[in-house]
């Protein structure tokens, strides 16, 4: 019998894990490596650490220079690492792309870097047949001092659960940029604008909103919600701690455009791709303190649920009871994509 081919989007939970299992890890300096639900690799390079990550784009087309610089840079802040290098892989596809297209690309991702103090040292480039659009991949290395690195086993029993702009940024501007006649009965020219300009506003970087929470307050994890938005990130991140979340989807804030944008292509909001949102987790007592911080930077920040100790799960809140939440098979789009391909 042949195997069933898998679908778009992030592997599957089981599969992911049998994979890293065999992930070869030899060298002792080595203080978070592969697994589930980490957005960052570290090592020990003696006075401080290294903090490593890898992501692609391979959903945007407009921007993706800047795309890739943005999400790379949301998983490095969330260990309390400052972004420093970047290697970057630029796949081009045959017979579309020209001297211009590719100088063009580049320069999304060089002022990108230099908005944020990052350096381009070095990467592949290559012109290469089958592919329908350009794809990305990103190396980002930051550095952080051994005291400050926050990882998902701070957590503790009993921390609050917030969560920063709200969601699914990403998406939003994802599908108004590709697809915008899809949204021409559903929004007007300037909601519509409005829509694409999610890119940048509210915006999908969290380097302020990760710097002005560890300003602000004790915070004992972060993680960003990227391909299966908030429900796949809530577990990732109950995975990765190994705690029971709880949470009240009623609390988590959805701009207008954002809704009628998951309205007009039929998507779960909670489970479309969602960068420029950022999960913090905290002791109860510093909850206040950071929702404080970041709303004087005009952020909004909502505390959604709490830390249970427990089985490794997510569950959402129903009344005066609740169940348990539903872990996305793949993103959203992906499958707006795939219809549309």
């Amino acid at each position: 019998m042949s195997e069933r081919y898998l679908p778009v989007g992030k592997l599957p939970p089981a599969i992911l894990e049998s994979l890293l299992k065999k992930a070869p890890i030899k060298d002792p300096n080595i203080v978070i490596g592969p697994g589930p639900g980490l957005d960052c690799a570290v090592v020990d390079i003696g006075d401080k650490y290294l903090v490593l990550k890898s992501d692609p784009i391979t959903f945007a087309t407009d921007e993706i220079g800047w795309y890739l610089v943005q999400v790379n840079a949301n998983d490095i802040v969330t260990t309390g690492a400052t972004p420093k290098w970047l290697l970057l892989t630029m796949l081009l596809p045959a017979s579309l792309s020209t001297p211009t297209s590719a100088m063009g690309i580049a320069d999304q991702v060089f002022d990108a870097c230099q908005a944020i103090g990052i350096s381009v040292v070095g990467g592949h480039t290559e012109i290469t047949h089958r592919l329908e659009r350009p794809i990305l991949v990103g190396t980002m290395i930051g550095e952080v001092e051994k005291h400050k690195l926050i990882t998902p086993k701070g957590v503790n029993s009993g921390d609050k659960i917030l969560l920063t702009k709200g969601v699914p940024i990403e998406a939003t501007a994802i599908l108004a940029r590709e697809f915008p006649d899809h949204l021409a009965n559903s929004l007007n020219p300037s909601e519509l604008k409005e829509a694409k300009k999610f890119l940048i506003t509210p915006g999908l970087s969290i380097y302020q909103d990760a710097k002005l929470a560890t300003k602000a307050g004790r915070v004992s994890a972060m993680h960003d919600p990227t391909e299966g938005g908030l429900a796949a990130a809530l577990w990732e991140l109950a995975e990765a701690s190994e705690m029971t979340l709880v949470v009240d989807l009623t609390r988590v804030f959805i701009p207008s455009i954002s809704y009628q944008v998951c309205k007009a292509f039929k998507i779960d909001p909670y489970a479309a791709i969602s960068s420029g949102a950022l999960l913090i987790t905290t002791p109860p007592e510093e909850s206040t303190k950071i929702c404080s911080g970041l709303k004087t930077a005009e952020l909004i920040c909502t505390e959604i649920g709490w830390v249970e100790s427990g089985p490794v799960t997510v569950k959402e809140v129903l009344g005066s009871s609740t169940r348990t939440l539903k872990r996305p098979e793949r993103d959203e789009i992906a499958r707006v994509f795939e219809t549309r391909s």
